[in-house]
């Protein structure tokens, strides 16, 4: 089963959703009016995707019905699907952390399956040429070193720090002096699980920041934050607050597979302006992958792709 395919499956509950709307609202009415506007304004609110991602998504398509001078609201899914899809786009200067030597701090709340994404984020660099090295910055959670020290054995890459009641900040300095030591491409660092109303917590991600910004000035940097795609409208609060102790480059979606709420992308994306830029829809290494709109966006509507075809 490929990726596409497992995407797909993750989305159903997500597509059952909005598609069912989308079809009632297309099939129910006989003319584009502001009735109509307004039901296919709230399917896309109920499914997750945002008052702001909606309101930006009905105005586009009110001015395209107007200047293609559209009267069947059938013909109008196809423009909506485009208007997503375009809402969703990652630039490619996004990935610019793959071909620079970089720092990569990944944070969120407990729970979210941020050690997970660490090991998996190693791993895929790892088999790309890249040569990683993972500090454990969590020495507040029992058996997070462990967990995130199995991630490292399967991924293939070395570690420091990981011990319990460990000072964080000391960690990333001597992860950051092994990383220039040892010639690194990229230094993963995975952080405690920070309650965003930790105001301590939150100061010790500025310190580490900090050491990041003297100690390895010309690295390339990057922020991301892992979100419970589960939790829906909740992940868009988390990633606000985080957004306000540390300058967030991209997110990276967890859970994707059996949630509801699957829109949530939609909506992080424009409410933040902060690119999903990967995607997880399971357990294994392959189930953490670069997130592309279009593959989202058919995958969500269930939009027939050539891998499909040839399947």
């Amino acid at each position: 089963m490929g990726f596409f395919a497992r995407l797909k499956a993750g989305l159903s509950k997500t597509r059952e959703n909005i598609v069912h709307g989308f079809d009632a609202v297309f099939g129910g009415f006989s003319a584009i009016d502001e009735d109509f506007y307004e039901e296919l304004e709230e399917v896309l609110i109920m499914g997750d995707i945002g008052v702001k991602a909606t309101g930006e998504i009905i105005e586009r398509l009110k001015k395209q019905v107007k200047e293609q001078h559209i009267k069947e609201p059938s013909a109008c899914k196809q423009l909506l699907i485009e208007s997503i899809r375009e809402q969703m786009h990652v630039d490619e200067t996004a990935y610019d952390f793959e071909t620079r030597q970089s720092v990569i701090m990944v944070i969120g709340v407990n729970g979210v399956g941020k050690t997970t994404s660490v090991g998996k984020l190693a791993g895929k660099l790892k088999d790309s040429g890249r040569k990683v090295l993972i500090a454990a910055a969590d020495t507040f959670r029992a058996a997070a070193g462990d967990q995130l020290a199995e991630w490292a054995r399967r991924a293939g890459v070395p570690m420091v720090g990981g011990n319990e009641g460990a000072d964080p900040a000391s960690v990333v300095f001597d992860a950051v002096t092994a990383a220039k030591a040892r010639g690194v491409d990229v230094l993963l660092i995975d952080t405690a699980g920070r309650l965003h109303n930790k105001k301590n917590l939150m100061e010790e991600l500025r310190k580490m920041n900090r050491i990041i910004d003297r100690e390895f000035p010309d690295a390339h940097r990057e922020n991301l934050i892992v979100l419970d795609g589960t939790t829906g409208q909740n992940a868009l609060v988390q990633a606000r607050e985080f957004g306000e102790v540390a300058d967030l480059t991209g997110i990276i979606l967890t859970k994707m597979d059996g949630t509801a709420k699957g829109g949530i992308a939609v909506a992080i994306q424009s409410q933040l302006n902060i690119p999903v830029k990967y995607i997880g829809v399971g357990e294994t290494i392959e189930d953490l992958q670069k997130f592309d709109a279009d593959q989202f966006v058919d995958a969500l509507f269930d939009v027939k792709r050539d891998e499909e075809v040839e399947e």
